[in-house]
């Protein structure tokens, strides 16, 4: 023991001596090229901005540097296994952060508890990720599908709605679907039927027409519930097929301001959304609505305040720990409240989810902007949003 103390002790001299600084080293690892690559440059922009605020432009912790290294997984979960492996234990890294995609997430979760490392997720969404498949080194800023669903479900419920769900064939629109049925239950909303397509599908005219057939007869108020990631805009070409003619309305949650373009077909459509940034008020959103429209000449964007909210909480998370001790930072985080651009956000104990508001808009068409405009209707704080656990705790 006496000799392992001396060697640490010279060890930290030597370290003094050479003039080196210690470093804090965070990986980001997401699919930095691939079909969500928009979600991904948002994503980190925003982590970057995240660690910038939170420490006050410094990019150090008491005293230590931050150094955060990127691995692209290609949106391809072998590939973000092998990467979070490489940063736990080649890099050496203190903490991870991402991916993108829950296929990803999902591959990625058994490497942080083997190596028994902090993995944050950011911005993958789906229930499972601090669900079934949730450890204890996993922490999530971005929602997940039941916040989604909750929101959405508040925002579309009524006792003479029925509903019919389009989504894609993986854990992101399964997960969804299966949330948001459970939270409509006891509303007197009937979900009529579900259709899954491939994540690529570019032609809908089939499940289109099997969602026209399954709801051409049925009585109420009838909405098409659209929940998609990435291109393919399912939206613009079922309407384009006029679901209006079987007193079908459209209705999606939230989404990048570039999907936003392909809302404005839809004034007065309602739904809930993660984030739009004209929604919230609170100093830290200003400072990132001002300072993201002076370096990049567009307001921040749906993924940009996630990546924000992440990079917040890592730093928040090292200070109330004392360091970036595994142990230390877990018994730090659980129950952790922090300020973002959406406002508090709170990491639940049981499961280490964020809690967070989520907002309830109208769709409001103007001139002269290029996206439709998620307009306020009301703010879903998070006594709000009866989130269910999921992971048997």
């Amino acid at each position: 023991m006496k000799r392992t103390v001396l060697t640490g002790l010279v060890s930290a001299l030597a370290l003094v001596a050479s003039g080196a600084v210690a470093e804090i080293k965070i990986a980001h690892v997401y699919g930095k090229t691939g079909p969500l690559e928009a979600y991904a440059k948002q994503s980190h922009d925003g982590l970057m901005m995240g660690l910038e605020y939170a420490t006050g432009g410094t990019m150090e912790i008491d005293g230590e540097k931050i150094v955060v290294i990127e691995k692209d997984t290609q949106m391809k979960p072998d590939n973000g296994k092998a990467l979070l492996a490489e940063a736990y234990g080649d890099d050496e890294v203190d903490i991870a952060v991402g991916p993108v995609s829950s296929g990803v997430a999902l591959a990625m979760l058994p490497v942080a508890e083997e190596y028994e490392k902090i993995l944050i997720v950011e911005p993958a969404v789906a229930d499972s990720i601090t669900g079934s498949n949730w450890n204890r080194y996993i922490f999530r800023t971005g929602r997940n599908s039941s916040q989604d669903a909750v929101a959405n479900a508040i925002a579309l419920a009524g006792p003479d709605v029925k509903i019919a769900t389009l989504a894609q064939d993986y854990a992101f629109g399964r997960d969804g679907v299966a949330a948001f049925k459970e939270a409509l239950e006891g509303t007197g909303t009937e979900v009529v039927t579900e259709e899954y397509v491939p994540t690529d599908t570019t032609d809908f005219t089939a499940a289109a027409e099997r969602i026209f057939n399954a709801m051409k007869d049925v009585d109420g108020k009838k909405k098409l519930f659209v929940i998609w990631a990435g291109g393919g805009n399912p939206m613009s070409k079922i309407q384009s097929m006029d679901p209006s003619r079987f007193g079908i309305e459209m209705a999606t949650g939230g989404n990048i301001l570039a999907a936003l373009s392909s809302y404005k077909q839809f004034p007065g459509m309602e739904g809930a959304t993660y984030y739009f940034y004209e929604n919230p008020k609170n100093e830290i959103n200003d400072w990132l609505v001002k300072t993201h429209q002076e370096r990049f000449g567009t307001p921040p964007d749906f993924f940009t305040a996630g990546g924000m909210a992440a990079g917040l909480a890592v730093v928040e998370a090292i200070k109330k720990a004392g360091g970036t001790d595994t142990d230390d930072l877990i018994a730090a985080m659980e129950g952790m409240e922090w300020d973002t651009p959406k406002g508090k956000m709170m990491f639940r104990a049981e499961d280490h989810q964020a809690l967070q508001s989520m907002y309830h808009f109208k769709i409001k068409v103007e001139d002269g902007v290029d996206w439709a405009i998620p307009e306020l209707v009301r703010e879903l704080k998070i006594e709000d949003l009866p989130i269910p656990i999921r992971n048997g705790k």
